[in-house]
Parts: C-alpha cells; structure tokens; sequence
C-alpha cells in the first residue's frame, strides 16, 4: 500500500521509520518532510495547510491511508475533505478537532460532559478581561482560544504578569487570530501527565505514558517552549492513577464526542494536573505529541499499519497493540536561541559516528543544503534510546547526543533524570 504522512517534524519522522516497518507498505510520502524523513520517504514540497493540493496529490499517487500529524491540517478541515472522496485518513474530523483548536470549545464540552477541569471564565474584549483581573485571586492561568503553537499559555503569579497576557493575546495580537478570545482559569496544582488514546469513534486504546519538560533550561527554568525532551513510561502513572483518567476522562470524551455527532477517530492526547482532588484536565490535542511520539513509538512492537486501518474502519476494538518493556528517553537538540529568534544553516556533525541499534535519531528542523546536512528549525534532533531501565535508557541517548555538534546547538542535560523526576512527583 502507498502511506503519505503529513508534516515535518521529528514525530513524523518517527511516524515515517515506524510505518517503514510494516510489511503492507510499498512505498511511503511525506509531506513537507526534512533531511531524516528523506532517507525512508519521498518528500513532498506541500504546506501542512493546503488541504486541496494534498488532496490532488493523494488521488495522483493512489494514496491508500493518509496519517495527518499537526494540528493544523486537523484545525483546517482535511479529513472532511479526503473522506468525502473516498480516501482513508487517520485523524478527527474538523469539529472534532475544535477540542484543540479552540480552548473555550474545549472547555465548554468538559464542562457539559462532567469531565473534571478547571474553573474558567472566556472573554472576547480585552477591557473585560483586565477588569476581571482586578478583583481575581491569584495565581491564574491566561490561554490565548486558539492554536498558537504551545506558546498561548501564560501561568500568571500575579496582576501585572496576567495585564502582560492579555496584552500579548488580545491588543499586541502576537498569536494572531488565536487571541481573539482568552479563557482565563484556576491554575491547578500537582505534577502533570499526558495520556493519549487512540480512538476510532467508540472504541479507544490507550498508549503508554510519557512526560514530556517544555521549559527550555535544566530544572525547569526559562519560557516554554514545543518541548526539550520526553521520557516513557511516566512512573507517575501507575494502574490506579491510569484507570481514575480514563474512567473521568478518556472515556467520557469519546463518549460525549459521539453522542454529540461528532465521534473521535485518530489520537485523543488528554494533558492533565493530578492534582489531591484526582486528576483533572489541562486541554486537549487532536494528534500525537511532539515529542512524546519520540518515545512513545520505539517502544512499539505491534505493526503500526495495522492499528491505523482499525482505527479508520472503526474496528479497534480487534486490535491488541504490544509494547516493550525497555523504557525510552528522547532528549531534543535545539538551535541556540529557540525559542525566540536562531539562526539556521549551521553544518550537523557526528551521526554517522552513532551505531548503537537502539539509539534513534529524528530529524526535526534539518534540511539537505547541497549534500550536507544542515539546521533549519527550532528543535533541530530528537536522539531516543530503549534502556531497561530510565537511567539507563538516558545515558544511551546522551552518549549519543554527545556525539552530535553544530554551531550553537543547545540541550537539556536533566532529561529524565532522577532528580528532575522526583522534582515533578514534589509538584
């Protein structure tokens, strides 16, 4: 069968390897695509966004299943369009997408379907907002409506730092259209956790856990960023915390998705605050997290291929997915300066030198420039080890990442460690 995969990034790029693995596949696009993903996949030169050019080139090439990573594409309707000609794609359809593209439709919907989450006001004029604020207990938490690319989120100490938000969001328009409206709420306190489910309508599956750390320095310090690095399994996630998600969480979503007329197909990732009264609901995303696939996806040891046909002919519940043991660190190399303004085109050295079999390196901002391997984004590497143990799994990935250089390459040294883990559990 012939497999496209939409976006660019280091998850689809462990999308892409994964997906190489099953002996269904005879051939396997992407697009846009990078330098990594070019080694096992014919790149394609197509915005994430331009669902119609998509379209045309998924008919062109007799496309048999189409695996849509970021949001955007999601946000912009391209699973209407493809199952309206007839065309099998992994990922919910554009209301169904909403529990991402916009906090307040989110919101709205834990709010009518018992699905515990903070308490929250939404406001569309900043004059609103600000007088709210003035008689508000703090801390809270502003969150620009829209997608704005995990930057629309400002945790507020105090008066002055929320009026920064609302001043960011709703009058300097830094996230665009994404802050025409703001939801303004509790900021809950605890450890956080991700948990994702693959869903095809009314059956879901959840995936093992990962921890993702999005601040940009060591112990958690600097601004957020699209995330420094991910380990799986979240040891805070244990059987009595994971069956409290998915009987508060989860299951009510994808029931009340599909009751509501718009039944989720494709991966519901449920960000959560375990906080003393159990856990609650931070926000939904539509797709597999970046990087959490990272370390989610080398743990897999089921036919990738397999789960996403089930999920589309909603027949899930036929499927058992298998997972290794061996935990798994990925550790995120970025450009200097991200998250705010890098340069690109540095030269990328030294991974040809890594030859352990469960190392896995994942281009996420890397581009051929006439036969050498340059930067080209943000988070340029995603290197990933399978260990038997955390510890172990991370040594492996920074000996690799030790290996790597380019100009201004920058990185977390605390992935995963023992101490940054007891840190999260202390939150």
């Amino acid at each position: 069968m012939n497999v496209l995969v939409i976006g660019g990034g280091g998850r689809e790029h462990a999308l892409c390897w994964k997906i190489k693995e099953s002996p269904k596949v005879k051939r396997i696009y992407c697009a846009p695509g990078n330098a990594g993903i070019a080694g096992i996949a014919e790149c394609v030169d197509i915005k994430v966004d331009d669902v119609e050019l998509l379209l045309q080139f998924a008919q062109r090439k007799q496309i048999d299943l189409t695996i849509v990573g970021p949001e955007a594409s999601l946000v912009a309707g391209i699973v209407d369009l493809f199952e309206s000609k007839g065309l099998k794609i992994f990922g919910p359809n554009q209301v169904a997408a909403q529990l991402e593209g916009s906090k307040v439709f989110a919101k709205e919907f834990m709010h009518r379907r018992n699905i515990p989450t903070a308490i929250y006001k939404v406001f569309d004029q900043a004059k609103d907002a600000l007088d709210f604020l003035k008689a508000a207990q703090f801390p809270l938490v502003v969150k620009a409506d829209g997608i704005a690319a995990g930057k629309g989120v400002y945790v507020c100490a105090d008066l002055k730092a929320a009026q920064v938000a609302i001043d960011d969001i709703m009058v300097k328009k830094i996230f665009g259209a994404a802050g025409n409206r703001v939801v303004i709420e509790e900021c809950l306190q605890g450890p956080e956790a991700s948990v994702l489910a693959i869903c095809d309508g009314r059956h879901f599956l959840v995936i093992p856990t990962a921890q993702d750390h999005k601040r940009i320095f060591d112990d958690d310090m600097g601004p957020n960023t699209g995330g420094m690095g991910t380990f799986s399994p979240n040891t805070l996630v244990n059987v009595n915390v994971l069956e409290q998600i998915i009987n508060r969480v989860i299951e009510p979503a994808v029931r009340g998705m599909y009751q509501e007329g718009n039944p989720f197909k494709g991966v519901l990732f449920a960000g959560l605050m375990l906080t003393s009264d159990g856990p609650k609901a931070l926000e939904f995303n539509v797709r597999f997290g970046d990087p959490e696939t990272q370390s989610i996806l080398p743990r897999l040891d089921s036919d990738i291929i397999d789960i996403f046909m089930a999920t589309c002919e909603g027949r899930l519940n036929e499927v058992t997915a298998h997972w290794r043991q061996e935990a798994c660190v990925c550790v995120v190399i970025a450009s200097g300066g991200y998250p705010g303004k890098y340069e690109n085109g540095f030269p990328i050295h030294g991974l040809d030198e890594i030859k352990d079999h469960e190392t896995f390196i994942f281009h996420a901002g890397t581009k051929n420039d006439g036969g050498v391997l340059v930067t080209n984004g943000g988070r340029v590497l995603g290197v990933s080890a399978l260990g038997q143990t955390l510890e172990a799994a991370a040594a492996k990935a920074y000996n690799a990442v030790d290996q790597i250089e380019f100009d201004h390459m920058f990185f977390r040294r605390d992935i995963a460690s023992k101490i940054q883990r007891e840190k999260i559990v202390k939150q």
